[in-house]
């Protein structure tokens, strides 16, 4: 990726303050003349329902208190309403700082002025807050490459580098509403399209674009519902021999559906991508089940976030390695991303166990 000297990054932390109060990059007095150091960090994550945003959010806790920092860690439920909501509780209790990871990337433009007619500085965590000029820092992962080892996974898996083929692959995406889905799908279809293109891969149900294959709020109960249509009107006289998928949860659902009409016992499983190395997932690898999941090593992004709120509020300098690529409508905003790892049986030990991810007791 491409990379911004810490000296670009400094200057953009110093400009002359505005007449406003607020400096140009948005952030306000408070948050560059270090008085903010020890005070309240309002932490909202999406949803409980997925256990890599329990983590994130603890996590978060963690290395914030560690600092001195004072935390406050809500969850929306994946409830637009409730987020929105539980982000101006936390700009009313005086929070000096918000790290957000978005249930609709574009649903906080108007409590987002509130943070910045508060001079509280905006982390955009994991997915990007579009729409609004009110977003400081963005601390994710290469989610471009993400799509691109699940798609290559599929593609070294069926042989098609070695001639072989024509398969049939159905793709998924994630949720219209998070801007990551975008990114995954389409590094995915960089490296799956030439193929398809090529009649090697071959998509019965005729669905590739992006909104078709999209999934709601990455629900993994409407991917197995999707999931039955697929089979029930493409697949009675064929056999499913790839299916893209974007998250754990939603491959947990395909594979519900699939083994559901005979995959796994009667026939044999399809190639089934992932990412988030949840813990439900990764068993379903280890059982012969789900084949690849992406592993994220969410204690490192929020150490990240962490390290730029901390720098935000003491007058250092948040690191980045990303001025160009996210552009959230209104501004390109700098990220740090950090690299994703495509983990199956065969390496699932020496990333996920000998890291101290998870234990082997925990894989039992």
């Amino acid at each position: 990726m491409r990379k911004l000297s810490a000296g670009l990054v400094a200057a953009g932390l110093t400009l002359t303050l505005a007449a406003c109060g607020q400096s140009a990059n948005g952030v306000g007095d408070g948050a560059t003349k270090g008085d903010a150091k020890g005070g309240l960090i309002g932490i909202a994550m999406p949803t409980k329902s997925s256990a890599r945003w329990i983590d994130d959010g603890n996590n978060m806790v963690k290395e914030f208190q560690a600092k001195g920092y004072k935390t406050d860690l809500q969850y929306g439920d994946n409830v637009v309403e409730n987020q929105v909501s539980q982000v101006e509780n936390m700009i009313t209790k005086g929070a000096k700082l918000l790290v957000i990871a978005a249930i609709d990337g574009s649903s906080l433009t108007n409590v987002l002025q509130k943070a910045a007619d508060a001079h509280i500085p905006v982390i955009s965590y994991d997915r990007l807050i579009k729409g609004t000029q009110n977003v400081d820092y963005y601390a994710t992962f290469d989610n471009y490459k993400v799509g691109v080892l699940q798609g290559g996974y599929i593609v070294d898996k069926l042989g098609l580098k070695d001639g072989k083929g024509p398969f049939n692959v159905e793709l998924f995406a994630g949720s219209p509403d998070d801007n990551n889905a975008n990114f995954f799908f389409n590094g995915a279809m960089s490296v799956l399209k030439p193929y398809i293109d090529q009649k090697k891969l071959v998509v019965q149900s005729g669905q590739t674009d992006f909104n078709q294959v999209a999934t709601l709020r990455w629900d993994g109960g409407l991917a197995q519902s999707r999931m039955d249509n697929l089979l029930s009107k493409a697949y009675t006289g064929a056999h499913v021999d790839a299916v893209l998928s974007p998250y754990d949860g939603i491959s947990i659902g395909i594979l519900s559906s699939l083994k559901g009409v005979g995959y796994g016992t009667a026939k044999s499983l399809p190639v089934v991508t992932g990412q988030d190395a949840e813990l439900a997932s990764v068993k379903s690898i280890i059982a012969g089940e789900q084949t690849q999941t992406v592993y994220k090593d969410t204690r490192q992004l929020a150490k990240v976030a962490v390290q730029m709120g901390d720098a935000l509020l003491t007058g250092g300098k948040p690191e980045v390695n990303d001025t160009t690529t996210y552009n959230n409508g209104v501004k390109v905003v700098p990220a740090q991303l950090l690299q994703p790892v495509s983990v199956d049986k065969e390496n699932y030990q020496k990333v996920l166990v000998d890291s101290g991810q998870y234990t082997a007791d925990q894989l039992k």
